[in-house]
């Protein structure tokens, strides 16, 4: 478990992950709860299941990830995990949907509404994969986790007593 948690204080990984939740939250809350103009929940499923011929379950975990994982990416908790579960989604979208309307996104409305082409899941899969690959990065919850610090305690005869718990690097 240390390992899946174990991280660095790298203030580029903090900025990696907060924008890949920043983005992944506004797709999922349109996914699941139909904010910023999304369908919500039954009516993805419906796409998910209908249209790309996707099991319910898988469905409704795509759902999830894309917004569990992008509140878990903002905490950095399980950020490794959470990131692996994003970057499924990217791949299976990429696989199933996007790769057919070619690279280049839909700029000049040319495609027919909903065609795009998969240029933004290949980035955010890259992303996802170096988070995947090096942790959450710098204020994250599985730093914090991980993190311990040895401390040397001064007793009145004057022996030391080595204690190690977590506790927040400074720089």
């Amino acid at each position: 478990m240390r390992r899946l948690l174990a991280t660095s204080d790298s203030a580029l990984l903090l900025l990696l992950r907060l924008t890949l939740a920043v983005v992944f939250f506004a797709h999922g809350a349109q996914k699941a709860l139909g904010w910023f103009g999304g369908a919500g929940f039954s009516a993805t499923m419906a796409g998910f299941t209908g249209d790309l011929h996707l099991p319910a379950a898988l469905a409704a975990l795509a759902i999830a990830a894309e917004l569990l994982g992008a509140v878990a990416l903002c905490a950095g908790f399980l950020a490794r995990f959470a990131a692996l579960a994003l970057a499924c989604n990217m791949a299976v979208a990429i696989a199933t949907v996007h790769a057919r309307a070619g690279f280049f996104m839909n700029w000049q409305g040319r495609l027919p509404a909903g065609s795009e082409g998969c240029e933004f899941h290949l980035l955010a899969l890259a992303l996802l994969v170096t988070i995947v690959a090096r942790g959450a990065g710098a204020l994250s919850v599985d730093g914090r986790l991980t993190r311990t610090r040895e401390l040397a305690v001064t007793l009145p005869r004057e022996e030391v007593l080595m204690v190690s718990f977590p506790i927040a690097r400074s720089h």
